[in-house]
């Protein structure tokens, strides 16, 4: 039986023989239970579609303003990485590389990740390095934590909405729709599917 035939079970480890499946159908382990797969319909051209627009959001997440602070008379507007050069110029040189890598850099290169994987097995075609390509496109997975620095900025809101006034800005909204966005793009994605167009390519 050919090895890409099996599938492990995630959670008992229980080898079994991998089947078609039917429209929106999963498989389950006969063991435990555990969900082994799941049939995803258009997965390529769905992922394709949110990871386009994911770098458009991506684009006003960045380039628009985020917040708007009101103090006195006085206001200032910040941008996504406002709070990297503040940490930076503080001293905080290590904090400031984390938040950058997970705020900004590993989702940026996730989206293009996606792209560069996807868009040529749409297309028909084989880039270089794809397989490679798709590995570290699986482990960007643990560090674009969106969602924790949208946290944070929650929680600065809480506490500073009783001293100043908060405007949030398109950035904000867009940066919010991008957490979405990349999460439908991640569960969206079938690995087996792009492995399957990958061995019928030249």
């Amino acid at each position: 039986m050919p090895t890409r035939a099996l599938i492990a079970c995630p959670d008992c480890d229980l080898l079994q023989r991998r089947r078609p499946l039917q429209v929106r159908e999963r498989a389950r382990c006969a063991r435990c239970g555990a969900l082994l797969y799941a049939d995803k319909p258009d997965s390529v051209e769905r992922t394709l579609a949110l990871a386009v627009t994911g770098l458009i959001l991506f684009v006003l997440s960045n380039f628009y303003p985020f917040m708007t602070f009101e103090l006195q008379g006085q206001s200032q507007q910040n941008v996504l990485l406002t709070g990297v050069r503040e940490l930076y110029a503080q001293g905080m040189w290590g904090l400031a590389a984390l938040v950058l890598m997970v705020s900004i850099l590993a989702p940026l290169l996730k989206m293009t990740g996606m792209l560069y994987v996807l868009l040529p097995l749409r297309l028909g075609r084989r880039p270089w390095l794809l397989p490679q390509a798709f590995r570290a496109l699986d482990a960007l997975d643990r560090w674009a934590m969106l969602e924790v620095y949208m946290l944070g900025v929650l929680v600065a809101f809480v506490k500073l909405r009783d001293i100043a006034t908060i405007v949030p800005g398109v950035a904000l909204y867009a940066f919010g729709a991008l957490i979405l966005v990349m999460a439908a793009a991640t569960a969206s994605l079938d690995p087996a599917v792009v492995w399957e167009r990958l061995e019928r390519r030249p």
